[in-house]
């Protein structure tokens, strides 16, 4: 059973990755994806390890889902799609856009109290359609307005002050830090600044596989399990339209997945079985398939993952090889 007693914080150094997927072209390995990948059991055990699971790493979005269950315990009343969004890396399509809009009008703000990095739509078509119509990198855009948006109405219902809710030492970001420990099972390595401006908490890949599980076997109508449901009730919320989490998602019936950028996957199911991936390179030509064969590993019905096998790779129009996960990943080894 999982507990919520906590460790020392992972070693900080240059991570032992190992070989995790395979470019093969014309059946000869033409590139290889150095990583590391976890799979734990119902229990808590460790079923499968390559790489280095214990060396401190940044989770990037993937911790998103215990920043989102932090913010509910510290009062955040969002459920359904706006709690997914709290939790999101959206593509930036309009239901993204008004939700976000929906949640700092109920904390009675705007889009000027955002403080995230102003940019581009995360998804490409809409990003493509934001440029045809010239429209400016905006606040709301980001991939993580969602986040930010959420962080500010619990800011307002707390009394805490709002121009400062990205400084590690604010009240919010403080809370964060306690639960991404206390679900992680272990303290925090090291702090440092996402892409978006918000406080980047390091934990190791296990402790990351750990609050995932924690966050999915939590009981009912608990923090945890109000943001697990959000997500998977409304995966597209989470992402976007045509996104490889989302899709993972549908396909495997109670699964709780996040993405993150560099190449950090972490994905949990009802029983407590988690896997979590970190891709060196950062490729997600190699997170998908590599998640997907973790998931197999962890017993999920290779039937349901065909889908995430990966993108073949083209010569002259054709498909001539595919990025494969390494034989450690597969399940019948």
């Amino acid at each position: 059973m999982y507990t919520s007693s906590v460790a020392d914080p992972p070693v900080v150094r240059e991570p032992l990755h190992a070989p995790v997927a395979h470019l093969i072209r014309g059946g000869m390995t033409e590139g290889i994806h150095y990583g590391s990948v976890v799979v734990l059991g119902a229990g808590g055990e460790v079923r499968l390890q390559i790489g280095d699971i214990e060396a401190a790493c940044y989770p990037r979005s993937a911790l998103k889902p215990v920043q989102a269950v932090a913010m509910v315990r510290a009062g955040l009343p969002l459920d359904g799609e706006l709690l997914s969004l709290a939790a999101a890396s959206h593509s930036g399509e309009e239901r993204h856009l008004a939700g976000a809009r929906r949640i700092l009008e109920l904390a009675g703000l705007t889009e000027d109290a955002l403080r995230n990095t102003p940019d581009l739509p995360f998804g490409p078509a809409v990003r493509e359609a934001w440029l045809r119509e010239g429209r400016p990198a905006s606040r709301l855009a980001q991939n993580c307005s969602g986040k930010h948006a959420a962080m500010l109405y619990v800011s307002r219902l707390n009394g805490w002050s709002l121009d400062d809710y990205l400084d590690p030492r604010h009240p919010l970001q403080q809370a964060i830090a306690e639960i991404a420990e206390d679900l992680s099972g272990q303290r925090v390595a090291q702090v440092s600044v996402d892409g978006c401006g918000a406080p980047l908490f390091a934990v190791s890949l296990h402790g990351l596989a750990r609050a995932a599980a924690r966050i999915t076997t939590a009981a009912p109508g608990t923090p945890e399990a109000r943001v697990a449901d959000a997500m998977r009730a409304h995966p597209e919320m989470a992402s976007g339209a045509g996104r490889d989490v989302a899709a993972l998602m549908r396909a495997v019936p109670g699964l709780l997945t996040k993405d993150g950028f560099e190449g950090v996957q972490v994905a949990a199911l009802p029983d407590g079985r988690a896997v979590a991936v970190k891709i060196a390179d950062g490729a997600d030509r190699a997170r998908v398939p590599v998640t997907a064969a973790a998931l197999a590993r962890a017993g999920v019905d290779p039937a349901a993952l065909t889908a995430f096998a990966g993108e073949p790779l083209f010569g002259g129009g054709r498909p001539v090889g595919s990025v494969r996960p390494a034989r450690a990943l597969d399940p019948l080894t």
